[in-house]
């Protein structure tokens, strides 16, 4: 699987970043992956410097895993990118348990949450271009914004998404 979007941009908890760095683990039992920041006791969300320690963090993590073609090859790390879904509802669609695929996830998620309305000419073509340029963000699980550069979400190139 290749990742659809140039961009996406969701919000996550510390501990879905703890669920899937276990999940990648026991599907890649042989590859040592990265540690995640230490979770710290009395970590401050009011704290500038302990956010931004974690996300630093955090950051390097997923720059990691994404240097390995086994872990990219996991729809769960896809659909943690580039989905607001679940832990659970990630584990129901690997495995066949939703309606929809894990690509059908995907580029439903990024059509929800475009940046820019649909040109007339694409929705009578019924076309949503998959490799736009769109940003989505999310303010909380299962919440949306449109104003993703507000809230920390910053265009990757495409070069460092495949």
């Amino acid at each position: 699987m290749c990742f659809t979007r140039k961009t996406s941009c969701v919000r996550r908890r510390f501990r879905e970043f703890v669920w899937l760095r276990q999940r990648l683990q026991s599907n890649a039992v042989l590859i040592q992956l990265p540690e995640l920041p230490s979770k710290t006791p009395f970590f401050n969300m009011n704290n500038p410097q302990h956010v931004d320690h974690r996300r630093q963090g955090l950051q390097e993590f997923l720059e990691k895993i994404l240097q390995n073609a086994l872990l990219l090859s996991d729809s769960r790390l896809h659909l943690f990118l580039q989905t607001q879904l679940s832990p659970e509802d990630i584990e129901a669609c690997v495995s066949g348990q939703t309606k929809y695929s894990v690509a059908d996830a995907i580029l439903k998620f990024a059509s929800l949450h475009r940046r820019f309305p649909i040109e007339d000419g694409e929705r009578k073509k019924g076309k949503i271009d998959a490799d736009s340029d769109s940003e989505s963000s999310s303010l909380g699980l299962g919440h949306s914004s449109d104003d993703s550069i507000s809230h920390g979400c910053k265009a990757s190139p495409a070069s460092e998404e495949s």
